[in-house]
């Protein structure tokens, strides 16, 4: 079976004016569930453009449409599973903001955290089965990444899913959580194009509203959510 990951950020990583920073997104089991979720989502889009009198050019993301609208798409997601990461800047330390290159680091670290923790709760659930995953499907929404820092992500997701990991420190070997995947594949896309993008901006959204009123409890009621909190 194949696995298909769409994701979107919500905030800015900037801990001199900004306390929150959220990945969120949503994973689909399969090809059909892929299929599935993107003509419900496609119905959803389409009520809301009938009531909003727009057509299909005008991109339904967050910073596009009311509350009240974003509820009635976010309430579309109920039964798909989703994943966030919500990291708290004014605990993260202060050297990490000092180059690009160690900001997109950690950022890099959060989201496959995030990831990961989300396929572990699948597998501790019996949804997944970890030796039945052949590939991984990343759709990642378009931002300032360089793309030497692109490669970097993926690499970092290659290692983490395909190959395993090192703990070079205790000299430990940590197995992938899929023992047979034979590719993960990594792609960075435009969210006014990719259906499903759109839907993971929504959800990156509101997770970022509640952690934003620091309204924990609401997250955890999240159905099909599972949440990470860095650092």
């Amino acid at each position: 079976m194949n696995i298909y990951i769409y994701s979107d950020e919500s905030g800015v990583f900037d801990k001199k004016h900004n306390n929150i920073f959220v990945f969120g997104g949503v994973i689909m089991l399969g090809t059909e569930s892929q299929n599935e979720w993107s003509r419900k989502y496609s119905t959803a889009e389409k009520t809301l453009r009938e009531i909003k009198n727009v057509g299909k050019d005008y991109e339904l993301k967050a910073t596009q449409v009311t509350n009240k609208e974003k509820g009635k798409l976010f309430r579309s997601l109920n039964q798909c599973y989703k994943f966030g990461v919500v990291i708290n800047q004014t605990n993260v330390l202060d050297r990490i903001f000092e180059s690009k290159k160690d900001k997109q680091r950690y950022l890099d670290y959060a989201y496959k955290i995030a990831v990961k923790r989300a396929f572990e709760n699948l597998i501790e659930r019996n949804i997944i089965i970890p030796k039945e995953i052949e590939r991984l499907y990343f759709y990642v929404d378009e931002h300032t990444t360089a793309t030497n820092g692109r490669y970097e992500l993926k690499e970092l997701l290659e290692q983490e899913f395909k190959h395993g990991t090192y703990n070079l420190h205790y000299n430990a070997y940590f197995p992938p959580i899929f023992p047979s995947l034979l590719d993960v594949q990594l792609s960075f896309c435009n969210s006014q194009t990719t259906r499903l993008v759109r839907a993971a901006d929504i959800v990156a959204n509101k997770i970022y509203y509640l952690a934003r009123q620091n309204d924990n409890e609401e997250i955890k009621d999240i159905n099909n959510l599972n949440i990470v909190y860095l650092p």
